[in-house]
């Protein structure tokens, strides 16, 4: 089933046509209205003008998210802010929040492709979906709720937290779709068993989880214990919100990008240049329709690549590779590069491991010291001290062979890892704390 059959499946000459033409519109507004993007263009000698082809895209500069926080918080815009008729923001844990701004047009766009991308996930207009997102001003939850709407759904805006509310809710009231994140959804499901419910039994049939990278064993797992169909979602708040990209149910082989919205490109993250299609990358997307804060070549920091074959649902937009990690998460540890969701794999592979995990990075004199504490199952637990220091050892042979990194594993009781109810925080960094102390 496809939601606008209109765009979703526009012959691919038909779609860059009209990429270019948005393309053309959009570079011309932004010289014109956004300060910072004139004197960025000036500085690298380009002008709209220059743009005659989708090609002429690579001869503009990157728009960093440093660039966001430098024109805090309203530097960016293009249109005055009377007719900004939304405003969300980052949680601005790294300093000043990202800002974004939305005119009535940008959030009918953002609804139409949000209910583009329940209906590509399998949710349909008679759905109850449980929207367990935040709300506020973290794009998920109104995100979410204005495309369940559009759709016409019943949604239920539960937001995060009070997570034995979130069992009742979606028992009593029937929820057949599930959003949130992906860790999220695990822990409602050992909440749900705590509370003597077994989260199988409920009416949910679809997942939709995103804002975090996951792996295929996680969604594997998800899919097992609350016996639904789980999709991926992708957004950002600096393009969009949730909805950038998601999955199609026929295929669930990588994420359509609304490319009548967006151009996507795959770079070098440490060269910038342009990688062909297939080749592995960092994404930096361009918005061709945003009014409230176009962005022009958004280096996004999301690793993946662009599938350019046809997918058998129909739809022409290319997809995305699910999310592999982000380069600015990307550990180095003695030379190797690893993403979290790396670990990811091979700890939820292993019988005996729940999939709660961090990473400790600290640092002993010029080397980085990699720790990965991981909860055991209550059976695991209780079992020989001898039986434990086995499993250790698997799982630090097991990661040794698949990433060529040498680890400490600690194994640690159930439920003693700290449950989130946004994103998980997979990664704990201690080297600046250890170079701090000494």
């Amino acid at each position: 089933m496809i939601w606008n059959d209109e765009f979703e499946t526009l012959p691919r000459e038909a779609l860059e046509s009209l990429q270019l033409g948005r393309l053309q519109a959009m570079v011309q507004r932004v010289y014109a209205m956004v300060p910072f993007y004139k004197e960025n263009f000036d500085r690298h000698g380009v002008r709209p003008e220059d743009i005659r082809t989708l090609a002429d895209l690579q001869r503009l500069p990157f728009t960093l998210k440093q660039d966001m926080r430098d024109n805090y918080p309203y530097g960016l815009f293009s249109v005055p802010l009377e007719q900004i008729v939304r405003i969300h923001a980052s949680s601005g844990t790294t300093g000043k929040p990202t800002v974004v701004g939305y005119t009535r047009r940008d959030i009918d766009n953002w609804s139409e492709m949000m209910a583009r991308s329940f209906v590509a996930a399998g949710a349909h207009r008679g759905d109850v979906i449980h929207n367990a997102y935040g709300y506020g001003l973290f794009t998920g939850g109104l995100g979410a709720h204005y495309g369940a709407e559009k759709l016409g759904a019943s949604v239920i805006p539960m937001s995060g937290g009070n997570t034995r509310k979130q069992i009742m809710i979606m028992k009593d009231f029937g929820s057949t779709v599930l959003t949130c994140t992906p860790s999220y959804s695990l822990f409602l499901a050992e909440a749900a068993r705590e509370e003597g419910i077994d989260i199988r039994d409920l009416n949910l049939r679809v997942g939709i989880f995103g804002a975090e990278p996951w792996s295929e064993e996680i969604r594997g797992q998800i899919e097992e214990t609350l016996n639904i169909k789980a999709m991926d979602i992708y957004g950002l708040s600096e393009i969009l919100g949730p909805g950038v990209a998601i999955e199609c149910v026929e295929a669930q082989s990588g994420l359509h990008i609304w490319e009548d919205h967006f151009i996507p490109e795959i770079i070098d993250p440490k060269t910038g240049e342009v990688l062909p299609a297939g080749e592995l990358g960092e994404l930096v997307i361009t918005t061709i329709t945003k009014e409230g804060i176009p962005m022009i070549r958004y280096r996004t920091r999301d690793i993946t690549r662009i599938i350019d074959e046809p997918c058998i649902c129909g739809r022409t937009h290319r997809r995305l590779q699910r999310m592999s990690g982000r380069s600015d998460d990307m550990l180095i540890i003695r030379g190797v590069n690893v993403f979290p969701s790396q670990i990811e794999s091979v700890l939820v592979g292993i019988e005996g491991v729940e999939p709660h995990y961090q990473l400790l990075v600290s640092r002993e004199g010029t080397l980085d010291i990699l720790e990965v504490q991981v909860e055991v199952n209550e059976a695991t637990f209780s079992d020989e001290i001898k039986i434990l220091q086995e499993l250790s050892k698997r799982i630090q042979k097991e990661i040794k062979d698949m990433l060529g990194v040498t680890c400490k594993v600690r194994l640690v009781e159930p439920r003693s890892i700290a449950r989130s109810e946004g994103k998980a925080q997979r990664v704990v960094d201690l080297r600046n704390q250890d170079s701090g102390g000494a």
